[in-house]
């Protein structure tokens, strides 16, 4: 039912520019889109905003590209997903573990210790593994979904899922958490 309201929304906004069904899709899915970058970018927030806010101008443009061979969220993901890499080749961001220490002590913004112990975790994940955990244990997709939504093949999705879930626990049980 959610996908068949997602479509009437998607063909109001193209065919009609109809910037209130664009706001309505942008209330529905605002929170998993800003939910996937705090994640990928390890909390930051404005560095999120941003990278949100650029995730549904580019929706809003190529709307009328959206031929639903997929959900519209995968669709959206999908552009999230390319926004954020857009965005570390810009930076030529590095992710080492040299840099999780900086992030560990730039989280602490009234933040729980637990979720920067759960960010200082995810800073240990090549980009691709965080992006796989995110999507499906924050964001719930299946491995099909993260599949389209990255453009990795599925066994590599899995492959990444294993080894960024195994080096978390590793990570959170050194920290004190679980036996």
């Amino acid at each position: 039912m959610a996908s068949i309201s997602d479509i009437a929304l998607v063909t109001q906004v193209a065919v009609f520019h109809n910037k209130q069904a664009f706001d309505q899709l942008v209330r529905k899915y605002q929170s998993p889109v800003r939910r996937f970058f705090l994640n990928q970018t390890l909390g930051n927030e404005q560095l999120s905003d941003d990278l949100a806010q650029e995730t549904f101008i580019k929706a809003y443009v190529n709307i009328s590209k959206f031929r639903g061979m997929s959900s519209f969220s995968t669709w959206l993901m999908r552009i999230a997903y390319n926004v954020y890499y857009d965005d570390v080749r810009a930076r030529k961001q590095t992710y080492d573990i040299e840099d999780s220490g900086a992030v560990r002590k730039s989280a602490n913004t009234g933040d729980s210790n637990t979720k920067m112990d759960i960010h200082a975790a995810m800073s240990l994940l090549k980009p691709d593994e965080r992006t796989c955990i995110t999507l499906q244990l924050i964001d719930g997709y299946p491995i099909d979904q993260i599949s389209k939504i990255t453009g990795i093949p599925e066994n590599t999705v899995k492959s990444h899922l294993k080894r960024g879930k195994e080096k978390m626990a590793n990570y959170l049980r050194e920290n004190g958490y679980g036996g």
